[in-house]
């Protein structure tokens, strides 16, 4: 599957537009949560390992994903048809991944953190009863500028790997937030798979 998906700083943030950070957003039991009482660093440095992320792969965020990026493609609703494409059951679509991708930045370096670019490709698809573990590290700092290389695996293999490109908060508007289990893994730690499908958001007109 090859995809590529525009959108402006406002549909990349928590809870807006691209993917399931709309259907967390809307107050969709999603299973992917907020943790409370870890404080993302205040000025993150390259090398620092961001906390491992775990998201269970439910029908409600593959289908609730899918609409809210308004992705009607019957492979990511219908399981019937879906097989009959030769899928072995609906899979996740690739704004969805977007979303969450730029919500694990946020949840971590604070909801003020501007995303400007996320780049990501997809390999193993996130199939029902599934569950992927996000990481990430910061890769480089310049200024108040910082691009952090994330991984997202699942039971099948690497479904995604990138890089986010963020402006970083203040001190002061920094939250203490982290999701997941606290803690950090190296996101190149995991074994890969062929990647198959693009898709690059960039802060800007669509």
């Amino acid at each position: 599957m090859n995809a590529e998906a525009k959108a402006d700083e406002s549909s990349l943030a928590p809870g807006a537009g691209a993917g399931a950070g709309a259907g967390a957003g809307a107050g969709a039991d999603t299973g992917v949560g907020v943790g409370a009482g870890v404080e993302p660093p205040v000025r993150p440095c390259a090398g620092d390992l961001l906390p491992a992320l775990e998201i269970p792969i439910t029908r409600t965020l593959i289908v609730a994903g899918a609409i809210a990026s308004r992705d009607y493609q019957d492979v990511h609703h219908d399981v019937e048809l879906a097989r009959k494409k030769g899928s072995p059951d609906i899979f996740m679509n690739i704004l969805t991944t977007n979303g969450l991708v730029g919500r694990y930045i946020t949840d971590h370096l604070g909801p003020k953190a501007v995303l400007r670019k996320v780049a990501i490709r997809l390999g193993a698809p996130n199939y029902p009863g599934d569950t992927m573990v996000l990481t990430g590290r910061i890769e480089t700092v310049d200024g108040d500028t910082a691009t952090v290389k994330v991984v997202g695996e699942n039971g099948v293999g690497r479904h995604v790997s990138g890089t986010v490109t963020v402006v970083l908060p203040t001190p002061e508007a920094t939250v203490a937030a982290g999701p997941g289990d606290g803690g950090a893994r190296d996101p190149d730690a995991g074994s890969g798979s062929p990647h198959t499908g693009t898709a690059v958001a960039q802060g800007g007109a669509s």
